[in-house]
């Protein structure tokens, strides 16, 4: 079953493409028709039972051949969807949007998943998504292998840079997130902020634009101080598929990546009938 919230999404997608109707396929005959979806390239798919429930939302009966999590290759079927010739024509676009998105997350998430050799270090999406698609971005990531990390500002204290420039001082904010939270993380520029942080009791430190070497003398810096243990450290910033391994061997607990919700490259799918 849909959550509330995500049906009623998926019923705005259809609305906002259908409009007042959708013209072109009111001139086509009545008739029951067979279509399916497929891939044109190798992927891992993710969007199907949405993609599902806005054929259903319609009246059309679809078969899942290929799940959430599953790798395709290309010219591989995702689903079949029999039902009137017209709705099925009217759901299509708004389905493999959504469909083609959410696997082109899922995939490039699992690929520098890959990418980092210790598995104790997760990777995780950021807030960096397009209004609108946050709820099905982070789920991509995590159908991908990755993390959501925060879905909403209300789900943890995050304290970042421009935070800091508005208050008095990072030490004043901390005290301040120290005495209503359990929990708040703290974005930092240099080793200095990391070690304050972690002393006055951040649960996660973001490394904010460290180089690998950077995180590498800090992390040996907690330890030092017996801080390291302490503190979850978060690398964030310039992280790609060309540096991720780098990342990933010095010793994070989390890596966060926001090209892989705000820079999305769909897969190419298509509609067969």
């Amino acid at each position: 079953m849909l959550s509330f919230n995500a049906k009623k999404q998926l019923m705005e997608f259809l609305s906002e493409d259908i409009g007042k109707g959708d013209i072109t396929s009111a001139l086509l005959p009545k008739r029951n028709i067979s279509a399916r979806i497929i891939s044109r390239e190798q992927a891992i798919v993710a969007g199907v039972k949405y993609a599902k429930d806005i054929f259903k939302l319609k009246g059309c009966s679809v078969k899942v051949v290929k799940k959430d999590g599953s790798k395709v290759k290309p010219n591989q079927t995702i689903m079949t969807i029999s039902g009137d010739a017209g709705k099925i024509l009217t759901c299509e676009r708004t389905a493999l949007n959504l469909l083609t998105r959410m696997s082109g997350i899922a995939t490039q998430t699992d690929q520098l998943v890959k990418k980092i050799s210790n598995k104790k270090t997760k990777l995780y999406a950021t807030r960096k998504t397009a209004p609108g698609l946050r709820y099905f971005d982070k789920e991509a990531v995590e159908i991908g292998g990755g993390g959501k990390h925060r879905l909403k500002l209300d789900e943890m204290v995050m304290i970042k840079d421009n935070h800091i420039a508005v208050s008095d001082s990072l030490w004043s904010l901390i005290k301040n997130a120290k005495r209503r939270y359990k929990k708040f993380e703290v974005e930092v520029e240099n080793t200095s902020d990391a070690v304050l942080a972690a002393k006055e009791g951040a649960t996660i430190i973001m490394l904010d634009n460290f180089s690998p070497e950077q995180i590498k003398k800090t992390i040996q810096v907690l330890k030092n101080q017996k801080l390291r243990d302490k503190v979850m450290l978060e690398a964030s910033g310039g992280i790609n598929s060309k540096n991720i391994a780098k990342y990933g061997s010095t010793g994070v607990d989390i890596i966060s990546v926001g090209s892989i919700t705000n820079s999305v490259k769909g897969i190419d799918m298509s509609l067969e009938i």
